[in-house]
């Protein structure tokens, strides 16, 4: 559940400060620039690496997550708790969004939008007519946007593919994720986040305004094919992980070769004092009765050991043979 909680979370921030850069401040061409909102986003995906990095590895993002189940390091199970918890916090991002948008002088938002600044546009993705600036067209959107995907959900499967990367993941991905605002925010907006492209566009038509709703599907679909392509590639360079062993298992584990080599010592210490007679079972003890008159050679001990090291030898070669079939 914590993970589940680390991805809404997650997944609230992202969308929270992207599309509030991006909104609030006038857009690509406003007090942020595409510079200042690349780099807040960048900055936003690396935090919430280190922050939830261990918890859930702070996905945020459907893609990520499509590309990490392609990878085999994803279960199809938390590969849909992940969706359904990335969507719930993009919407509730939006609609924290659009609620503080209503605490906005309605004048100065209207001036903005005389001059041609979208205040309370939520960041939402568009083409053609909504495009940013160069009104691309939808195909030419789709693949903006499933390259710009693909290259960042690589970046991200691939830098948090070994531990040895852990402490430049975050900075890493951050950079990634910057890199491809810097180029998507002029032609598409960059949405490179399903659930972030649905959660802005649902509730600007809940509140009247359907237009971005019904282009949000290039926004859906390209990213997520992105993020798959990237898994196929990530698994061809690294493969799948290797199965992790519980710490009951990895416990008994441990505890069946501590018994084996303890075994293994018994027997060697039997074989040496039956071998070398440097027991005192092999010693002719005698044992002298008060009254001096006979003499019991005690070989009752000798018998119970090379019995007992008879039985632990056959044991422990029939063990071997069946580790060996």
């Amino acid at each position: 559940m914590k993970k589940y909680l680390a991805e809404f979370l997650g997944t609230f921030i992202l969308t929270f400060m992207v599309c509030g850069a991006v909104s609030f401040t006038g857009g690509y061409a406003g007090y942020l620039g595409v510079v200042g909102i690349a780099l807040t986003a960048g900055f936003t995906v690396a935090v919430l690496l280190y922050v939830f990095g261990t918890v859930s590895g702070a996905h945020c993002n459907p893609a990520v997550s499509a590309g990490m189940l392609i990878a085999g390091r994803l279960s199809v199970v938390d590969f849909m708790g992940y969706v359904v918890s990335q969507v719930f916090g993009a919407l509730a991002a939006a609609f924290a969004l659009y609620g503080l948008s209503k605490s906005f002088d309605t004048q100065v938002i209207s001036q903005y939008q005389s001059y041609g600044y979208d205040l309370v546009g939520l960041g939402t993705n568009g083409y053609a007519d909504t495009s940013a600036f160069l009104k691309i067209n939808v195909w030419g959107a789709f693949v903006t946007e499933l390259l710009l995907t693909f290259v960042f959900v690589l970046a991200f499967l691939c830098v948090t593919a070994k531990t040895a990367y852990k402490n430049v993941a975050g900075l890493v991905a951050g950079m990634a994720f910057c890199m491809a605002e810097l180029f998507g925010l002029v032609l598409t907006g960059a949405g490179i986040n399903p659930a972030k492209s649905f959660g802005t566009a649902f509730v600007k038509a809940v509140f009247g305004d359907v237009k971005a709703l019904s282009q949000v599907w290039v926004f859906l679909v390209a990213p997520l094919a992105g993020g798959l392509l990237a898994g196929l590639c990530s698994l061809y360079f690294y493969g799948k992980p290797r199965k992790k062993i519980s710490r009951k298992e990895t416990d008994e584990k441990e505890a069946l070769e501590l018994l084996e080599k303890e075994e293994t010592r018994r027997m060697a210490n039997i074989l040496n004092r039956l071998v070398n007679g440097s027991s005192s079972n092999f010693n002719h003890q005698t044992n002298i009765d008060s009254d001096n008159k006979y003499m019991i050679l005690d070989i009752s001990e000798m018998q119970s050991d090379l019995g007992l090291a008879t039985f632990t030898a056959l044991d422990f070669v029939w063990s071997k043979a069946k580790e060996d079939r």
